[in-house]
């Protein structure tokens, strides 16, 4: 089983540049994006969610997500997706830099939810 991530972020620009922080930690790990409406626009889009979770080479997907409304496209998408996906509400760059970086070092998924758990935003 390999483990991926998926970055789903209003602004394309912070979905585009986050996984140029992570290449430097977890070069190895499939990273994909979703960042802004399918027009350009600040927002999110379930077109652009569902093709980053087909693209993404893993067989298991953490997601991360910036603010709600995106959360609430990645849960949709979920539903639609064959793939098995795993969302966290943490807090966006620190959690994807955790979650790549252990899957960069061979770290299984128990460890790694165990890591985020302190990241956690409470709504």
């Amino acid at each position: 089983m390999s483990l991926g991530i998926t970055l789903v972020s209003h602004v394309p620009e912070i979905a585009n540049g986050l996984p140029k922080l992570l290449d430097q930690v977890a070069g190895d790990v499939s990273i994909t994006t979703a960042g802004g409406t399918d027009d350009g626009r600040i927002g999110t889009s379930m077109e652009k969610i569902m093709n980053a979770f087909s693209e993404n080479g893993a067989d298991e997907i953490l997601a991360f997500y910036d603010l709600g409304s995106a959360k609430m496209n990645l849960e949709m998408a979920i539903e639609m997706s064959d793939k098995k996906v795993h969302l966290y509400d943490t807090a966006f760059i620190e959690g994807a830099y955790t979650a790549a970086s252990l899957i960069q070092a061979g770290v299984g998924l128990d460890e790694i939810e165990t890591q985020l758990k302190p990241l956690t935003i409470k709504n």
